[in-house]
């Protein structure tokens, strides 16, 4: 996502709360960072055990073995029992079948990023409403002090599906790593 160029200044200048600010959205980043593909980086991370202040301890981490799993639970063959996405929780017309990607859900995401002068990035192969992308957004509306419009986005988007992605990946996983993060990005949405 592309920033817009000017920050919009927050309420107050105390430390405690530029603190709170920035650990908000570290927090939101990371977890977009952990639904993403999974990289060198992340592995490395991961086992030099920074991640274990938002996780917990974790196993340690190869990056093969957590690719496959991540194409496993969120690409899949023959589909993913895990979508990623908005649109398939939020936009389904039964409880026993996904809805279909590129939904009303994902044109509601995208009117938020627009709102706001967020770009999709063109590098950036997933769709608008998959759920590294709204953490993302979330990221970039506590930087930038709109915390007002990060709860309501979080209320309006986040808080209506994720706890079913959630649900299906703790199910569906056979990785200590994808399981924590299901846990921890639940508790996170929720608060």
């Amino acid at each position: 996502m592309s920033e817009p160029a000017a920050r919009t200044p927050t309420e107050g200048n105390d430390a405690t709360g530029d603190a709170f600010e920035s650990a908000r959205t570290a927090t939101y980043a990371v977890l977009a960072a952990c639904w993403r593909d999974p990289t060198e980086r992340l592995v490395e991370v991961a086992n030099d055990g920074e991640l274990s202040a938002l996780f917990g301890p974790l196993e340690s981490l190869e990056l093969h073995a957590l690719r496959s799993e991540y194409a496993r639970l969120f690409i899949g063959p023959a589909g993913p029992p895990c979508p990623p996405y908005e649109s398939v929780y939020r936009d389904k017309k039964s409880d026993d079948e996904f809805g279909e990607v590129l939904g009303p859900a994902t044109a509601a995401v995208e009117r938020w990023y627009q709102a706001f002068g967020v770009e999709h990035r063109p590098e950036q192969r997933d769709l608008p409403d998959h759920v590294a992308t709204e953490l993302e957004f979330c990221a970039y509306l506590a930087e930038h002090g709109r915390d007002d419009r990060l709860d309501q986005f979080r209320d309006e988007h986040l808080t209506r599906w994720v706890g079913d992605l959630c649900d299906r990946v703790e199910a569906e996983t056979r990785s200590p790593f994808y399981a924590a993060l299901a846990r921890t990005t639940r508790e996170v949405v929720a608060d």
